[in-house]
């Protein structure tokens, strides 16, 4: 919205909206992306040029506002949303509503080309005078593709909000329902076209909604009355494609099944951190999932009905037989639900549906091995605030299944190893704990932990033996 508010019925109409997007600022440097930043509060500025005629402004008012160009300072560019705010709360005596639409893109083009630090220092000051220290903010609304709370540029906000591709919250506003879709489809009289339609454009997964559809593909599809991969220009590729060129070969495997028509099962972490884009494969497939370039077949969320399971595991962490006693218990229960694939390593099950592991190695991942150590990673996400959880990296000689790192002195650091019976080799499950555990003091995976400081008898080792919904549990 622009010039002066008209007010109308209800609150639309009466605030005035500060509304500006930051989804043309790709420039390979710094200083580039800097200058069209600028440029679009200087663009901004212009649109209220009438405030310099209301008598609303003193002398030194007058002088930043007319200081705001794309030459001006880091000062004055970080501070200048603030103030046009102050301004235009003066004039219409409310407070102002701010809508910043793509607020990732330089942030993405500046991981690519080289100029992060800068740009995250400047943008953590802007952010920090618009959202936080700003009297005169009603509300804002920012989007973008990631989410990435954890980074500094956030840092200092307060009384965030966060609406993600998982969320339920607003699920049905991020494109076009199929009811939407067919509704209009009908009033074109294109109501025979509706399964093409589907095929080609309903690919998104927002919360429970399976049904939403592109709506710039929709768009296009309505005006020419012709199909076409409308989407494929209408956003930058270039951290995506970093992301799969210098990719280790497990991504690219798993990338190339993709394009095959494959489907692929990981862990998502919605709070994407490009500090760890390049060495955490769960975190690309976060990125491209946000980006658009994946689409969810199915979520899980394995603790919705073990709310308890965080005071109950923490004590269970030192009492292996409790510790059976409740992993079996949750098995019996929640496995019903899924085909775990009752085989040996390495065979495949007729249906799976989980989490699945990185690939170890250049080894095919066994599916039911993955069913099993995602679901017990989900259980372990409660314990977050205890232990840094990592899954599938490098220590030693090899990659560890599940680490938990203390994050408090004097706690035990714990690895955990999963495997299914193997009944060819294994006659018992014991047989199979022993075999977990063995491979575990063979490939070293405590290395790491006794590199940051945890002595070597304050690390426990499990191993966790499935079969069906079977499970046991041994540790050293």
């Amino acid at each position: 919205m622009c010039g002066k508010v008209k007010r109308s019925a209800g609150f639309r109409g009466t605030y005035p909206v500060i509304s500006l997007s930051f989804a043309n600022i790709k420039e390979n440097n710094y200083d580039l992306a800097r200058r069209k930043l600028c440029q679009i509060l200087s663009d901004l500025y212009s649109e209220y040029n009438f405030l310099l005629n209301e008598n609303i402004l003193d002398e030194k008012e007058k002088g930043f506002f007319e200081s705001v160009s794309v030459d001006m300072d880091d000062t004055a560019a970080t501070m200048a949303i603030h103030h046009l705010s102050r301004y235009l709360f003066r004039y219409y005596g409310k407070r102002v509503i701010i809508l910043l639409d793509e607020y990732d893109t330089p942030m993405q083009e500046a991981y690519v080309n080289g100029y992060w630090k800068e740009l995250v220092s400047f943008t953590r000051s802007l952010f920090n005078s618009t959202f936080k220290t700003n009297p005169c903010l009603e509300r804002a609304i920012m989007t973008g593709i990631t989410r990435v709370t954890r980074e500094s540029i956030f840092s200092d906000l307060n009384n965030l909000e966060v609406v993600t591709t998982t969320s339920a919250k607003y699920d049905g506003c991020f494109g076009f329902t199929e009811e939407e879709v067919f509704g209009v489809l009908d009033e074109y009289g294109l109501s025979d076209r509706k399964q093409e339609v589907k095929d080609w454009y309903d690919g998104f997964t927002f919360g429970t909604r399976t049904d939403i559809y592109n709506p710039w593909s929709i768009l296009n599809y309505l005006d020419k009355k012709q199909l076409g991969t409308y989407w494929a220009n209408s956003s930058s590729n270039s951290l995506a494609g970093k992301l799969i060129r210098e990719g280790n070969r497990d991504l690219k495997a798993s990338f190339e099944r993709l394009l095959q028509g494959e489907s692929i099962i990981t862990e998502i972490d919605e709070q994407i951190v490009y500090d760890q884009l390049d060495d955490d494969e769960q975190a690309v497939w976060s990125l491209l999932l946000a980006s658009g370039y994946l689409r969810v077949k199915q979520f899980k969320a394995y603790m919705s009905d073990y709310g308890e399971w965080k005071q109950e595991y923490e004590l269970l962490l030192g009492d292996i037989r409790a510790m059976n006693a409740y992993m079996n218990k949750v098995a019996l229960t929640t496995f019903s639900y899924f085909d775990t694939g009752n085989r040996p390593s390495g065979a495949e099950p007729e249906r799976f549906h989980g989490v699945e592991a990185t690939t170890k190695g250049l080894k095919k991942p066994n599916p039911s091995v993955c069913f099993y150590h995602g679901f017990v990673l989900g259980l372990m996400m409660e314990l977050a605030d205890r232990y840094i959880l990592t899954s599938n990296r490098e220590s030693g000689f090899g990659r560890y299944d599940v680490m938990l790192e203390p994050r408090r002195p004097g706690d035990n650091g714990i690895i955990l190893e999963f495997k299914v019976q193997n009944p060819d080799d294994e006659k018992e499950l014991s047989d199979t704990v022993n075999a977990a555990l063995e491979h575990v003091r063979q490939k070293q995976y405590e290395t790491i932990l006794i590199e940051k400081g945890i002595p070597g008898e304050n690390i426990r080792k499990y191993g966790f033996a499935f079969c069906g919904r079977q499970v046991l549990i041994g540790g050293v």
